[in-house]
């Protein structure tokens, strides 16, 4: 009997230090994927986080940055819009097609890309294209673009997206007046409208 309770207290005290080391670790997870930080520029369904490479960054923010251990644009050097719904709040799907629509604010040069729910690159098949740039765009009369996301082959700007689940489209501005701006409207970025899905 004394043998067992000899083991018995640092059996416990084990079993608790896994438990409280196991939710701690939980926890700070799910913090960090619920959100990028504070401060965040939402235009419709995109949004980015000015402050995130700067010295102003919050602490969930500057976790991320460590977390990731990506090389991520400065304030000056351009900005990061993320969508992870369409314009009406449905989340995006791969399974889906849908239209990438209207203009980009002021910028040297943009990129659109595809990647999935934890930001890893969604690459399309050999020969299909994954991203899109503002050289690589056609364009209206007007300046605007429209862009084709889904699984067949569209004319004009299109890409190739068909792996089930969610994902997100990144939008990325280089040498861009954004960062700075307050007075940004929802006009000044593409809406993204859902066409259809495989299962409809």
């Amino acid at each position: 009997m004394k043998r067992k309770n000899v083991f018995r207290l640092p059996l416990l005290v084990l079993v608790s230090l896994a438990i409280a080391f196991g939710a701690g670790t939980w926890s700070t997870r799910v913090a960090l994927r619920a959100t990028s930080g504070f401060g965040a520029l939402r235009l419709g369904p995109w949004q980015a986080f000015p402050d995130l490479q700067s010295a102003a960054a919050d602490p969930y923010a500057k976790a991320h940055r460590a977390n990731d251990g990506r090389l991520l644009l400065g304030r000056a050097e351009g900005l990061v819009f993320t969508a992870a719904t369409d314009s009406d709040g449905r989340e995006l799907r791969g399974d889906c097609r849908y239209e990438i629509s209207g203009t980009t604010p002021a910028a040297r040069f943009w990129t659109l890309r595809i990647t999935d729910a934890d930001d890893r690159p969604l690459l399309a098949r050999a020969g299909l294209p994954s991203s899109l740039d503002a050289w690589q765009a056609v364009r209206r009369d007007d300046g605007s673009f429209a862009v084709q996301v889904g699984a067949r082959a569209k004319a004009g700007n299109w890409l190739a997206m068909h792996e089930p689940g969610p994902v997100r489209f990144v939008l990325t501005l280089i040498d861009t007046p954004t960062a700075g701006a307050t007075g940004l409207s929802l006009t000044d970025m593409p809406a993204i409208t859902l066409e259809g899905c495989a299962d409809a």
